[in-house]
């Protein structure tokens, strides 16, 4: 069931090109925004628990600032190393409202991005 929360005002949403950090309800979000399409994803790097929101975007993956370690905002998958991946979050946009559904997004949902981006 989904569970639509208020990340954030959509005038305190990132810029074009830009990723922040964010907390609702507890649970630490990464809030990406590629050509003005904004995505979510679990903040935390599984690496070494690095803030991804404190990273930068390279095309539409967010990269972690302590180590590089790259995730795909569409499925979380990393590029290196090929199994990890990190939580995806659905968001929409109502009014001046940036939502997100706490809900994870199941594995089913991008496994066919997934299999495109593992080869």
């Amino acid at each position: 069931m989904a569970q639509w929360v208020r990340l954030c005002g959509l005038g305190e949403a990132p810029a074009a090109g830009k990723v922040m950090e964010a907390e609702v309800d507890g649970v630490g979000i990464c809030l990406a925004n590629v050509n003005g399409k904004l995505s979510a994803l679990d903040n935390v790097c599984p690496h070494r628990q690095g803030p991804l929101g404190q990273g930068w975007l390279e095309g539409e993956a967010v990269v972690c600032p302590w180590h590089s370690w790259t995730f795909n905002l569409k499925t979380g998958l990393s590029e290196y190393p090929v199994h990890e991946r990190v939580d995806v979050f659905a968001v929409r946009v109502e009014g001046e409202d940036v939502l997100v559904n706490l809900e994870p997004e199941p594995l089913e949902e991008v496994e066919p991005e997934a299999k495109t981006s593992l080869g």
